[in-house]
């Protein structure tokens, strides 16, 4: 089980699985129905699983190609397992990992047209963004732009659970939010981590084509851009999350994701790359923890 749990990137997809519950939290103002939440956890839970294993299914080729050489990086610490890439390792079968992927992409397949068959859309979405985000490695450095938009489709989905018509708008402010701060705390940072393996393969990833000082810099404007539209997000909620609700997610902004970028934009040193990813890795947890506390004041009637 280790070996497809490594394949999922386990750690990191429940991480992710986070950034769903607040959006849904954030547009709803309440908890869902019972009968929604845990279907809803269990289609979102598939769903991470099953893309997250496609990643991996796609990539076996450039994979070995890349750590053929001095084998697999320590990493950083949410994907800091041995058995990372175990398919591309030798240490699981490409069928098992088919089978897998297959298995849980149909849960949430089935998940979601329960919750609301518009969902199948955006599920259907998701591995033809994540399949274009693979295969765009050797070709354009703008296959970050696309790993934010697979990034954002799972809060989609959770907005359009409990909110079948949102207004677009303030999804696209969302969404905007979202492609912020995966390319600037999770793909820039995660390519610059194994920037020497990309090289040897001929990616275009940003750390490679422009080097560590516009990498740098393009980290620190995307996470500025992160925390100044998370200022923002208040307006698509029902609930009225005021100045204290502001500070909370400015301080989350500032300690998660602008300290550790200015650090690796100061010193371009690649361990301090690792250490913004594994930050901002805990950016959508705390958020969600941040909008539970208010949620749950508001429901006790103590609203700050």
């Amino acid at each position: 089980m280790k070996k497809f749990l490594a394949l999922s990137r386990s750690t990191h997809g429940v991480l992710d699985i986070a950034i769903t519950g607040f959006a849904a939290l954030l547009w709803l103002g309440h908890f869902p129905t019972w009968p929604v939440l845990v279907v809803a956890l269990i289609t979102a839970l598939a769903g991470y699983t099953a893309l997250y294993a496609l990643n991996d299914l796609i990539g076996i080729k450039v994979d070995r190609e890349k750590f053929s050489g001095t084998g697999i990086k320590p990493g950083y610490s949410v994907e800091a397992s041995d058995l990372r890439y175990p398919i591309a390792q030798g240490k699981l079968s490409l069928r098992s990992g088919i089978a897998w992927f297959a298995g849980w992409y149909l849960v949430a397949l089935l998940g979601a047209w329960w919750l609301n068959p518009w969902l199948v859309a955006v599920v259907l979405a998701a591995p033809v963004l994540e399949a274009a985000y693979c295969l765009l490695l050797k070709v354009t450095y703008w296959r970050a732009l696309v790993s934010g938009l697979v990034k954002s489709l799972g809060p989609i989905a959770a907005v359009l659970v409990v909110v079948p018509q949102p207004s677009l708008a303030w999804l696209a402010l969302m969404v905007a939010w979202l492609v912020m701060w995966e390319i600037g705390g999770q793909n820039i940072p995660a390519d610059w981590n194994d920037v020497e393996e990309d090289r040897r393969v001929g990616a275009r990833t940003i750390p490679v084509v422009f080097g560590p000082r516009v990498a740098g810099g393009l980290v620190m404007i995307t996470l500025l851009a992160t925390v100044a539209l998370s200022l923002c997000l208040p307006i698509m909620s029902p609930l009225a999350l005021g100045l204290p609700y502001l500070l909370a997610t400015l301080a989350a902004g500032i300690f998660l994701l602008l300290l550790p970028g200015w650090r690796l934009f100061r010193s371009q040193d690649g361990r301090l790359a690792a250490r913004l990813f594994d930050r901002s890795s805990l950016y959508p947890l705390v958020m969600l923890v941040i909008i539970l506390v208010f949620v749950v004041l508001d429901a006790l009637g103590l609203a700050l």
